[in-house]
């Protein structure tokens, strides 16, 4: 089990149009950007209050080809990306790319638990950037799997990377329980729980922090995204919604209402 638990370092959208994708969620989620480019390869830089949270690239010709549709994905911390690639391999997940160096960046694999969420592997080159404060707005504020079986799925991930059990919610009726982990400490940092059956398959969804949760809705719509679930409050009084982008990708907002 790694020393200490495992956190997510890093968020990237794979889309079929960065360039209205950065518009987009520069709209909703107030991002500024900044671009990187090759002589075959574009990527966009995602910012909040100056620091880079995420990035937007298109979605590989492979990948596209093997079925993936724009989506967002987290990056797990891993001190060794190849032995730890080893590790879910052997527990049962699936190795969509093998370890990979990006130059001056650092090490990546690409993967999915043993149900079929995917997640990426990195181990960075040099010392990883501050975080920000809780809530700041542009942040990612939680991170939420569905899951085939949330108690295997659990099993899965606090074995590989040494996620806490917090606590545990009934929410009633089919959607059943919500469990609250931790990837160090004692504060909740995501969820997972079973997936209801209009979610068609096991993945993970990223939750970025708003100042407003009604402003935001009416950006989404106003940007051709889809509102899906929400405003609905949660405990601790903030709000979430669930939308889908113009290109197709899940993302969920929290902040305050108003």
């Amino acid at each position: 089990m790694p020393t200490p638990p495992a956190k997510f370092v890093w968020y990237e959208l794979m889309t079929t149009d960065i360039d209205a994708a950065s518009a987009f969620y520069g709209s909703v989620v107030g991002w500024t950007s900044e671009r990187w480019s090759g002589d075959d390869f574009q990527y966009i830089m995602a910012k909040a209050s100056d620091r880079p949270v995420a990035g937007l690239m298109t979605i590989p010709q492979e990948a596209e080809a093997a079925g993936l549709r724009p989506a967002w994905v987290g990056y797990i911390y891993a001190d060794d990306v190849d032995a730890a690639t080893e590790r879910v391999a052997k527990a049962g997940g699936r190795v969509h790319r093998t370890p990979t160096d990006i130059p001056d960046i650092g090490r990546f694999s690409v993967l999915a638990d043993p149900q079929g969420a995917m997640f990426m592997l990195f181990t960075p080159e040099g010392t990883a950037a501050p975080t920000l404060p809780p809530m700041t707005p542009g942040d990612i504020g939680w991170r939420e799997l569905y899951a085939s079986d949330w108690t295997a799925a659990f099993d899965f991930y606090s074995s590989q990377f040494g996620w806490t059990k917090v606590d545990e919610m009934d929410m009633g009726g089919e959607l059943g329980t919500y469990l609250l982990f931790a990837t160090g400490g004692s504060d909740a940092v995501g969820g997972m729980m079973t997936k209801p059956a209009e979610v068609p398959h096991p993945a993970w969804l990223y939750y970025f922090n708003v100042a407003g949760i009604d402003a935001a809705v009416e950006r989404v719509k106003a940007n051709d995204g889809q509102v899906l679930n929400g405003p609905m409050e949660v405990p601790g009084g903030a709000f979430i919604v669930q939308c889908r982008d113009p290109q197709g990708a899940m993302f969920a907002l929290v902040g305050p209402r108003g």
